[in-house]
Protein backbone atom coordinates (compact mmCIF):
# COMPACT_ATOMS: atom_id res chain seq x y z
CA UNK A 1 0.00 0.00 0.00
CA UNK A 2 1.29 3.44 -0.94
CA UNK A 3 1.29 6.03 1.85
CA UNK A 4 -0.72 8.23 -0.53
CA UNK A 5 -3.32 5.59 -1.42
CA UNK A 6 -6.74 6.44 0.06
CA UNK A 7 -8.24 3.81 2.35
CA UNK A 8 -11.90 3.00 2.99
CA UNK A 9 -13.57 0.70 5.50
CA UNK A 10 -17.08 -0.42 4.53
CA UNK A 11 -19.15 -2.51 6.91
CA UNK A 12 -21.54 -4.93 5.31
CA UNK A 13 -19.53 -4.93 2.08
CA UNK A 14 -20.43 -8.42 0.89
CA UNK A 15 -23.74 -7.63 -0.79
CA UNK A 16 -26.07 -5.01 -2.22
CA UNK A 17 -25.00 -1.38 -1.61
CA UNK A 18 -21.86 -2.21 0.38
CA UNK A 19 -20.64 -4.45 -2.42
CA UNK A 20 -21.41 -1.89 -5.15
CA UNK A 21 -19.67 0.87 -3.21
CA UNK A 22 -16.61 -1.31 -2.58
CA UNK A 23 -16.33 -2.04 -6.30
CA UNK A 24 -16.56 1.66 -7.14
CA UNK A 25 -13.92 2.66 -4.61
CA UNK A 26 -11.58 -0.08 -5.82
CA UNK A 27 -11.99 1.29 -9.34
CA UNK A 28 -11.05 4.74 -8.01
CA UNK A 29 -7.81 3.41 -6.54
CA UNK A 30 -8.78 2.92 -2.91
CA UNK A 31 -7.52 0.23 -0.65
CA UNK A 32 -10.87 -1.18 0.49
CA UNK A 33 -11.20 -2.95 3.82
CA UNK A 34 -14.37 -4.93 3.21
CA UNK A 35 -16.11 -6.03 6.39
CA UNK A 36 -18.59 -8.87 6.31
CA UNK A 37 -20.25 -11.36 8.60
CA UNK A 38 -21.87 -14.05 6.43
CA UNK A 39 -21.80 -12.77 2.82
CA UNK A 40 -18.50 -14.43 1.95
CA UNK A 41 -19.18 -14.92 -1.78
CA UNK A 42 -19.24 -11.19 -2.45
CA UNK A 43 -16.11 -10.69 -0.39
CA UNK A 44 -14.23 -13.32 -2.40
CA UNK A 45 -15.07 -11.36 -5.54
CA UNK A 46 -13.92 -8.11 -3.94
CA UNK A 47 -10.69 -9.74 -2.75
CA UNK A 48 -9.99 -10.81 -6.32
CA UNK A 49 -10.21 -7.11 -7.22
CA UNK A 50 -7.77 -6.11 -4.48
CA UNK A 51 -9.90 -5.61 -1.37
CA UNK A 52 -9.01 -6.97 2.05
CA UNK A 53 -11.88 -8.92 3.56
CA UNK A 54 -12.33 -8.81 7.33
CA UNK A 55 -14.97 -10.91 9.03
CA UNK A 56 -16.64 -9.76 12.25
CA UNK A 57 -20.00 -10.32 13.93
CA UNK A 58 -21.04 -6.78 14.83
CA UNK A 59 -23.46 -8.07 17.45
CA UNK A 60 -20.40 -9.05 19.51
CA UNK A 61 -18.49 -6.10 20.95
CA UNK A 62 -15.35 -8.21 21.28
CA UNK A 63 -15.54 -9.04 17.57
CA UNK A 64 -15.86 -5.32 16.83
CA UNK A 65 -12.72 -4.70 18.88
CA UNK A 66 -10.95 -7.38 16.86
CA UNK A 67 -12.15 -5.72 13.64
CA UNK A 68 -10.69 -2.44 14.84
CA UNK A 69 -7.39 -4.14 15.66
CA UNK A 70 -7.26 -5.66 12.17
CA UNK A 71 -7.95 -2.31 10.51
CA UNK A 72 -5.16 -0.75 12.56
CA UNK A 73 -2.81 -3.50 11.43
CA UNK A 74 -3.73 -2.95 7.79
CA UNK A 75 -3.37 0.82 7.59
CA UNK A 76 -2.09 3.95 9.29
CA UNK A 77 -4.76 6.16 7.69
CA UNK A 78 -8.46 5.97 6.97
CA UNK A 79 -10.03 8.33 4.47
CA UNK A 80 -13.56 6.97 4.50
CA UNK A 81 -15.58 4.94 6.99
CA UNK A 82 -19.02 3.82 5.81
CA UNK A 83 -21.20 2.28 8.52
CA UNK A 84 -23.50 0.32 6.23
CA UNK A 85 -24.04 -3.05 7.97
CA UNK A 86 -27.63 -3.64 9.03
CA UNK A 87 -30.07 -6.13 10.49
CA UNK A 88 -33.78 -5.77 9.94
CA UNK A 89 -36.30 -7.35 12.31
CA UNK A 90 -39.99 -6.65 12.78
CA UNK A 91 -41.73 -6.26 16.13
CA UNK A 92 -42.75 -9.91 16.37
CA UNK A 93 -39.16 -11.08 15.94
CA UNK A 94 -37.60 -8.79 18.55
CA UNK A 95 -40.49 -9.40 20.97
CA UNK A 96 -39.91 -13.15 20.76
CA UNK A 97 -36.11 -13.09 20.79
CA UNK A 98 -34.11 -10.86 23.15
CA UNK A 99 -30.97 -11.58 21.09
CA UNK A 100 -32.63 -10.09 18.01
CA UNK A 101 -33.58 -6.97 19.96
CA UNK A 102 -30.01 -6.61 21.23
CA UNK A 103 -28.61 -7.20 17.75
CA UNK A 104 -30.62 -4.33 16.26
CA UNK A 105 -29.05 -1.83 18.64
CA UNK A 106 -25.59 -3.41 18.64
CA UNK A 107 -25.29 -3.37 14.84
CA UNK A 108 -26.79 0.07 14.27
CA UNK A 109 -25.59 2.00 17.34
CA UNK A 110 -22.97 0.26 19.44
CA UNK A 111 -20.73 -1.01 16.63
CA UNK A 112 -20.67 2.34 14.74
CA UNK A 113 -19.90 4.10 18.03
CA UNK A 114 -17.00 1.74 18.71
CA UNK A 115 -15.67 2.04 15.17
CA UNK A 116 -15.84 5.82 14.95
CA UNK A 117 -14.36 6.32 18.40
CA UNK A 118 -11.46 3.90 17.97
CA UNK A 119 -10.65 4.83 14.37
CA UNK A 120 -10.73 8.61 14.84
CA UNK A 121 -6.90 8.82 14.93
CA UNK A 122 -6.70 7.08 11.54
CA UNK A 123 -9.41 9.36 10.13
CA UNK A 124 -7.48 12.37 11.40
CA UNK A 125 -4.22 11.02 9.99
CA UNK A 126 -5.63 11.04 6.47
CA UNK A 127 -6.08 14.81 6.62
CA UNK A 128 -9.51 14.47 5.01
CA UNK A 129 -11.29 11.80 7.00
CA UNK A 130 -14.99 11.31 6.35
CA UNK A 131 -17.59 9.11 8.03
CA UNK A 132 -20.85 8.26 6.30
CA UNK A 133 -23.55 6.47 8.27
CA UNK A 134 -26.38 4.72 6.44
CA UNK A 135 -29.54 5.45 8.40
CA UNK A 136 -33.11 5.29 7.05
CA UNK A 137 -35.97 7.57 6.02
CA UNK A 138 -37.97 6.00 8.87
CA UNK A 139 -35.73 7.55 11.53
CA UNK A 140 -37.93 10.65 11.38
CA UNK A 141 -41.29 8.92 10.88
CA UNK A 142 -40.96 5.45 12.40
CA UNK A 143 -42.83 2.44 11.09
CA UNK A 144 -45.04 0.91 13.76
CA UNK A 145 -44.12 -2.55 12.43
CA UNK A 146 -40.37 -2.07 13.01
CA UNK A 147 -40.16 -0.04 16.21
CA UNK A 148 -36.78 -1.28 17.45
CA UNK A 149 -35.16 -1.04 14.01
CA UNK A 150 -36.37 2.52 13.52
CA UNK A 151 -35.27 3.52 17.02
CA UNK A 152 -31.81 2.04 16.42
CA UNK A 153 -31.45 3.86 13.11
CA UNK A 154 -32.57 7.06 14.85
CA UNK A 155 -29.82 6.44 17.38
CA UNK A 156 -27.32 6.19 14.53
CA UNK A 157 -28.65 9.45 13.12
CA UNK A 158 -28.12 11.11 16.50
CA UNK A 159 -24.58 9.70 16.66
CA UNK A 160 -23.97 11.19 13.22
CA UNK A 161 -24.73 14.68 14.40
CA UNK A 162 -22.97 14.22 17.72
CA UNK A 163 -19.75 13.00 16.12
CA UNK A 164 -20.00 15.73 13.47
CA UNK A 165 -19.73 18.28 16.28
CA UNK A 166 -17.18 16.36 18.32
CA UNK A 167 -14.76 15.53 15.49
CA UNK A 168 -14.85 18.82 13.57
CA UNK A 169 -12.86 20.28 11.95
CA UNK A 170 -10.56 17.32 11.30
CA UNK A 171 -13.23 14.74 10.41
CA UNK A 172 -16.59 15.21 8.72
CA UNK A 173 -19.55 12.97 9.62
CA UNK A 174 -22.71 12.71 7.52
CA UNK A 175 -25.53 10.30 6.80
CA UNK A 176 -27.57 8.88 3.94
CA UNK A 177 -31.24 7.95 4.34
CA UNK A 178 -32.16 5.38 1.68
CA UNK A 179 -35.66 4.56 0.54
CA UNK A 180 -36.72 1.91 -2.04
CA UNK A 181 -33.27 1.47 -3.55
CA UNK A 182 -33.25 -2.25 -4.22
CA UNK A 183 -36.05 -4.62 -3.28
CA UNK A 184 -35.21 -7.85 -1.50
CA UNK A 185 -35.88 -11.21 -3.18
CA UNK A 186 -38.68 -11.91 -0.70
CA UNK A 187 -40.59 -8.78 -1.74
CA UNK A 188 -43.42 -9.97 -3.97
CA UNK A 189 -44.95 -8.05 -6.85
CA UNK A 190 -47.82 -6.71 -4.76
CA UNK A 191 -45.43 -5.28 -2.17
CA UNK A 192 -43.25 -3.69 -4.84
CA UNK A 193 -46.21 -2.10 -6.61
CA UNK A 194 -47.52 -0.69 -3.33
CA UNK A 195 -44.16 0.84 -2.37
CA UNK A 196 -43.59 2.35 -5.81
CA UNK A 197 -47.13 3.74 -5.90
CA UNK A 198 -46.31 5.54 -2.62
CA UNK A 199 -43.01 6.86 -4.00
CA UNK A 200 -43.35 10.12 -5.98
CA UNK A 201 -40.78 9.13 -8.62
CA UNK A 202 -42.47 5.69 -9.04
CA UNK A 203 -39.23 3.79 -9.65
CA UNK A 204 -36.84 1.52 -7.78
CA UNK A 205 -33.75 3.66 -7.35
CA UNK A 206 -30.96 1.13 -7.85
CA UNK A 207 -27.55 1.36 -6.22
CA UNK A 208 -25.90 4.05 -8.33
CA UNK A 209 -27.81 6.95 -6.68
CA UNK A 210 -26.46 5.76 -3.32
CA UNK A 211 -22.92 5.66 -4.67
CA UNK A 212 -23.40 9.18 -6.04
CA UNK A 213 -24.55 10.37 -2.60
CA UNK A 214 -21.39 8.92 -1.05
CA UNK A 215 -19.27 10.75 -3.61
CA UNK A 216 -21.00 14.04 -2.82
CA UNK A 217 -20.59 13.71 0.94
CA UNK A 218 -17.02 12.52 0.57
CA UNK A 219 -15.94 15.23 -1.86
CA UNK A 220 -17.74 18.32 -0.57
CA UNK A 221 -15.44 19.76 2.10
CA UNK A 222 -18.06 22.10 3.60
CA UNK A 223 -20.74 19.57 4.57
CA UNK A 224 -20.91 17.88 7.97
CA UNK A 225 -23.72 16.75 10.25
CA UNK A 226 -26.11 16.46 7.31
CA UNK A 227 -28.32 13.77 5.81
CA UNK A 228 -29.21 13.09 2.19
CA UNK A 229 -32.43 11.27 1.43
CA UNK A 230 -31.98 8.91 -1.52
CA UNK A 231 -35.55 7.72 -1.70
CA UNK A 232 -37.36 8.98 -4.80
CA UNK A 233 -39.36 11.28 -2.53
CA UNK A 234 -40.83 8.45 -0.46
CA UNK A 235 -40.17 10.23 2.85
CA UNK A 236 -42.74 12.80 1.77
CA UNK A 237 -45.40 10.10 1.84
CA UNK A 238 -44.78 8.26 5.13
Amino acid sequence: MSLEQPVALITGAGRRFGFALAQQLLAEGYLVLAHYNSSKAGIVELEQQGAIGIRADLTDSTAVTNLIDEVQRCTKRLDLLVNNASCFFNNATVDADPAALAAVFQVHVQAPYQLITALTPLLQASGQGSVINITDIYTESPSTDYLAYCAAKAGLANLTQGFAKALAPQVRVNGIQPGPILFLPEHDGEHRQKVLAETPLHVEGGLEPMVQAVRFLRDNPFVTGEFIKVDGGRALMI
